[in-house]
């Protein structure tokens, strides 16, 4: 009889173990492991799930994915909501705050080792173009910044879709200004677009637009220094100048798919144009039959489209 005993003793131990592991293993499964579920529990983040559900975009995160997401901290979105006419979260409207939440979005797992300096691709959309999603500057010289505005500050939060990387900044849809300052290569471009003289390029290109820039880079600026020798750029003067750049903006979003060969470029130095040539890597013929080549292609802004090329274009003066 006491064998017996202690046999239902040991069995009711046992019964009540396996219990107490398969509740346990319950609460586990139930648990929210996806990106909105894990932002749910960060409160540091509360700002951003309340943006999420107002745009309906929680149940995106809790999708298959997989997604990489900038998150931005309470405080940034309280800082960010400060240079906007809304004064709270509720006062933005539902369109404006999905793209914005939506610019923190990649597709694919991007773990912090696989962040490199370059251009991504992030699942908002711009008003200037239909198919061509918005892209984001990602720079990891010391860090990771991007846009030149947001610094990553906690790295690799791992979700079952996908990953979070918390931000100090709420990342705003990108101008041709915000890519062009966000890149260092074209610091040149940029201290030329806002010398002394200039029309305020900076307004022009952060206005509505669109416009489609040609955008040279740091090294096409030394190489057109090299050309214009004795003088080099320095003897090119404030009106010429104006005249360079002017010739490197057309109107409209024009994506690298529609152009043809031999197209003629309308550019806002009237009546001068520009010429495109397909043969090869795309390149692009200016009026004095100099060639620049293209080497990069539909960086996407909020108000029109940037291409990167190796030469500066020269208009007649």
């Amino acid at each position: 009889m006491k064998n017996l005993f202690k046999i239902k003793i040991i069995i009711a131990l046992i019964a009540i173990t396996f219990f107490a592991i398969s509740c346990n293993n319950d609460d586990e499964s139930m648990a929210d492991n996806t990106i909105t579920g894990i932002a749910q529990t960060n409160a540091n983040l509360s700002i951003l799930v309340q943006a999420l559900v107002k745009a309906d975009l929680a149940s995106t995160l809790q999708g298959v994915g997989p997604f990489t997401v900038f998150a931005p901290t309470d405080a940034a979105f309280v800082a960010f909501l400060k240079t906007t006419p809304y004064a709270t979260l509720n006062d933005v409207p539902k369109d404006v705050l999905t793209q914005i939440l939506l610019n923190h979005v990649v597709s694919g797992k991007k773990v912090s080792t696989d962040l490199t300096t370059g251009y991504v691709k992030t699942l908002a959309k711009s008003a200037t173009s239909g198919t061509n999603t918005m892209s984001m500057y990602v720079n990891t010289a010391s860090g990771v910044k991007l846009n030149g505005v947001a610094m990553v500050t906690s790295a690799d939060i791992m979700a079952s879709n996908g990953v979070i990387h918390v931000v100090d900044k709420v990342i705003g849809l990108p101008t041709i200004v915000t890519h062009a300052t966000a890149n260092a290569n074209f610091t040149s471009l940029v201290g030329a677009l806002t010398s002394a003289g200039q029309p305020n390029f900076v307004s022009i290109l952060s206005g509505t637009g669109p416009f489609t820039v040609m955008a040279p880079t740091n090294a096409a600026f030394t190489d057109l220094n090299t050309e214009l020798a004795p003088g080099g750029t320095a003897s090119v003067s404030v009106a010429n100048l104006t005249k360079v750049l002017t010739y490197h903006v057309a109107n409209g979003n024009v994506l690298a798919a529609s152009l043809m060969e031999g197209q003629e470029i309308a550019t806002l130095q009237l009546p001068q144009k520009y010429t495109i040539q397909l043969t090869g890597r795309a390149k692009i013929k200016d009026v004095r039959n100099r060639i620049s080549t293209i080497v990069a292609t539909d960086v996407q802004c909020s108000n029109g489209v940037i291409h990167v090329i190796n030469k500066v274009l020269l208009p007649t003066f």
